[in-house]
């Protein structure tokens, strides 16, 4: 399979999200060029399939018409030429075990997938399927050559113990006519010591009775010193004793067959691209490991899981190509490192695991993490480039009483997440309190979750205030949840859960409409507010969004506010991350008529050749430098340079977190435009806000 080829893929995906995420992975390929046909529904699919010209199928299971392995057994049925990769939101190493063995070419877990290794994930797939068609037609032919005898033929005299071997029987193992006597040790001597104990059962068994004929798969010693996969098949004749006289058949090398079958089977348990373990075989290893350890204690074990910290940013800053050598020789290090008998796995992007016998000890686990961090603390040379990382490593210790192997993975990947929040080339092990919070942590995303659907966020309004005439120019919407039975709970609490799992964008969506409502709402009943503006922080993920230009143009046109009163912030890390995107979006944003914020100004990392591009109105001096204005740690010059850049590049500059009548004679002094905070007023509802509005108030 040529770079050049079009690789039709049928992409069988319920989700809009999920499906528009693969065509742009797969679209934006610039080594193999695809065509993505999106179908919802498994009829959907075979209907397509029917048509032909599909070069692989990606599957999710939970279909609206079809589930799990059903929906996988219907389509194999249906076009067993075609590869299919199960793509599923499902981590379960027994549901792998069962598609790969009934077939399928791959299963990835959504969260894990990244374009690089979903595109060698496919064509893997595809290369793997010709090699099984190939190997299929190669069995077929075999069959008639067995029907036009050209295999070895052999005749075993029980009685005097003597065995007739065709020339073709000897040939197959390199042998002239007369290099071979008619003694038996002339076969059983050349079996593999560790079938030959097999052979002669299955002999036994045919001459007993016990098996209607002879066959028997076993690896022969060639000529040439190797050991060649053969495969025996015979029919005993009884005598009028009943007992057998003779035994005849044939030999069949079949090592082509063995081999090929045996990489299918490598390949379906490896990583591709390191040659490790996978995450099916990591669990099928996992589960004996924890098989053993419930029938003795003397069987201890420890998992231990590994996530390279900022390897994106070799990715992002070297390329892929890069990323994909250090992720083999760290593999190659690992593997180095371990004991015979023990399992090092790639599991995800640059996720591993680790499964060590014997650990009768945390410390014996630690001492293994340790000895890992110094491996990875050591230089990686990959061509041109001299690279450093280092791993967060979560243990897990058989003394849990684990009974599943997801459970003791589960638990060295919280562990990992603890030891990730302290830094890098940290490890720490698992414990009960890890457990507690990971249990609080699923139940808040399950109940922020029904929080959507059941509309429990509400916004509250914080003033701000114009520093020169005092008055009030408009307010910043804060989201907050009206828990139904925590009451309400603010931000902090709920924000990064949200991050993590991407609610963080639907309910970024809602302040966006609910905030332009509310404003326009008071705009038109109060003549007071007629000039008030509102603010509306932007996520990381809500930014990069594909909808959101079309989202903002929504909140405006459908509650008739003029753009100009609408603020939008965003931090430097959102800008930073991709600057060239960022102007493009931030321009498109400007021509709408929307004022551009940049918020927590001076917390994070930008460079003013940059800042000075951008089509932004105002910076916001983060908090914590207004807080620690009047300390005598240079905190005040940090203000006074912020309001000066701001004033040089010919932008208004607001302070967040206003508190006392000392820190706004300051910032007036320093000539900042605009502040807010609890000096003014704590986050009002909606009520509250409104009420605020048409009073015209002044500080």
């Amino acid at each position: 399979m040529s770079d050049s080829e079009l690789i039709v893929a049928l992409l069988v995906e319920d989700s809009a999200a999920d499906a528009r995420l693969v065509e742009r992975q797969l679209e934006s390929e610039e080594h193999v060029r695809f065509r993505v046909e999106w179908v919802e529904t498994l009829a959907a699919a075979l209907d397509r399939l029917a048509a032909g010209g599909v070069d692989v199928v990606l599957l999710d299971l939970n279909l609206p018409d079809s589930q799990g392995l059903e929906s996988f057994e219907r389509l194999y049925r249906a076009a067993r030429a075609v590869p299919i990769v199960v793509m599923t939101g499902r981590r379960d190493a027994r549901l792998a075990l069962k598609a790969v063995g009934d077939g399928a070419q791959d299963y990835l877990v959504k969260q894990d997938v990244e374009p690089g290794l979903l595109v060698r994930s496919i064509r893997y797939a595809i290369e793997r399927k010709q090699t099984e068609l190939r190997l299929r037609e190669s069995e077929e032919r075999y069959s008639l050559a067995v029907s036009g005898a050209n295999d070895g033929i052999w005749d075993w005299d029980v009685q005097r113990d003597r065995i007739y071997f065709s020339p073709r029987w000897k040939e197959l193992l390199g042998y002239d006519a007369e290099e071979v006597g008619d003694r038996t040790e002339e076969w059983f001597g050349r079996v593999h010591p560790d079938d030959l104990d097999g052979l002669r059962k299955a002999i036994s068994a045919h001459l007993s009775g016990q098996t209607a004929h002879l066959e028997s798969e076993h690896r022969i010693l060639h000529r040439n010193g190797t050991y060649r996969w053969m495969l025996t098949r015979g029919l005993a004749v009884v005598g009028e004793s009943g007992a057998a006289q003779r035994i005849a058949g044939s030999l069949t090398d079949i090592h082509k067959r063995k081999m090929t079958e045996e990489e299918l089977l490598h390949d379906a348990m490896h990583d591709p691209l390191t040659d490790l373990p996978n995450w099916a075989l990591f669990m099928d290893r996992l589960n004996i490991a924890i098989a053993q350890s419930q029938r003795t204690t003397r069987q201890s074990f420890a998992v231990l899981f590994l996530d390279l910290d900022r390897f994106k940013n070799v990715n992002d800053s070297l390329g892929h190509a890069v990323g994909d050598k250090l992720l083999i020789a760290i593999s190659r290090r690992l593997r180095a490192l371990l004991r015979p008998g023990d399992t090092v796995a790639r599991v995800g992007g640059d996720e591993f695991a680790v499964l060590v016998n014997g650990v009768d000890h945390p410390e014996d686990a630690t001492r293994i993490a340790e000895r890992i961090h110094e491996e990875l603390a050591r230089s990686f040379l990959v061509p041109g480039h001299e690279v450093f990382t280092s791993a967060s490593i979560g243990i897990a210790l058989s003394s849990a009483g684990y009974e599943r192997a997801e459970d003791a993975l589960r638990d060295a990947d919280t562990a990992m997440y603890r030891a990730k929040s302290r830094g890098k080339a940290q490890h720490a092990i698992f414990d009960e309190a890890m457990h507690r919070r990971a249990v609080e942590l699923l139940r808040l995303e399950t109940d922020l979750r029904k929080a959507l659907e059941r509309q429990e966020f509400r916004l509250h309004y914080q003033p701000i205030v114009s520093l020169v005439t005092g008055r009030l120019e408009g307010f910043e919407a804060l989201v907050r949840w009206q828990h139904p039975s925590r009451n309400l709970i603010y931000p902090d609490e709920f924000i990064s859960v949200a991050e993590d799992t991407g609610l963080i964008v639907p309910i970024g969506w809602f302040v966006l409409a609910e905030a332009c409502r509310q404003m326009a709402r008071w705009r038109q009943a109060h003549a007071a507010a007629a000039g008030l503006a509102i603010s509306v922080n932007l996520s990381g993920r809500q930014f990069v969004h594909s909808e959101l230009i079309d989202r903002v143009e929504a909140a405006l046109g459908e509650n008739g506010l003029d753009p100009s009163k609408l603020r939008l912030e965003i931090t430097e890390s959102m800008i930073m991350a991709d600057v060239g995107s960022a102007v493009h979006k931030l321009e498109h944003l400007k021509q709408i008529g929307v004022q551009l914020h940049i918020d927590d100004f001076g917390t994070g990392y930008s460079s003013l050749s940059y800042l000075s591009r951008l089509p932004t109105n105002t910076i916001k001096i983060d908090r914590s430098f207004v807080r620690h204005m009047e300390d005598e740690n240079g905190r005040s010059h940090i203000v006074e340079t912020i309001v000066a850049l701001g004033r040089n590049l010919g932008m208004e500059v607001a302070a967040e977190g206003l508190e006392t009548a000392d820190q706004l004679a300051h910032l007036r002094r320093l000539r900042c435009q605009y502040g807010q905070g609890f000096y003014f007023s704590r986050p009002l509802d909606g009520e509250a806000a409104a009420a605020l509005a048409a009073s015209s108030p002044r500080w």
